[in-house]
């Protein structure tokens, strides 16, 4: 596994280098981006993005868990989870990764 993490100052600092904007409209075009997933997500949408994958919520209801080091059973109260399915060029991809 890499150390390295993505971040929102890489993926500004890559629409600077491959599409030519300022670095200030990189990372406005960014923050849109993202801002306009987390809406959609927020309000129960799916997010498609073609050749990557699907984001999604879920509602999860409630059920009863188990402290593993105590065995005392703990409910656990219904949430909305995030969910992502990735698409199988992207699974392919990754796949391929992992033969170096």
């Amino acid at each position: 596994m890499s150390d390295k993490t993505l971040t929102r100052m890489d993926l500004s600092e890559a629409v600077f280098r491959e599409v030519g904007l300022s670095r200030n409209e990189s990372a406005d075009l960014v923050e849109s981006v993202l801002k306009n997933m987390s809406d959609a997500l927020a309000s129960g949408e799916n997010v498609k993005i073609s050749s990557f994958g699907t984001f999604g919520v879920r509602d999860k209801t409630a059920r009863i868990g188990r402290n593993p080091k105590t065995g005392e059973e703990v409910p656990i109260h219904p949430r909305r989870v995030l969910t992502f399915r990735p698409s199988h060029l992207m699974k392919d991809r990754v796949a391929a990764g992992n033969k170096r």
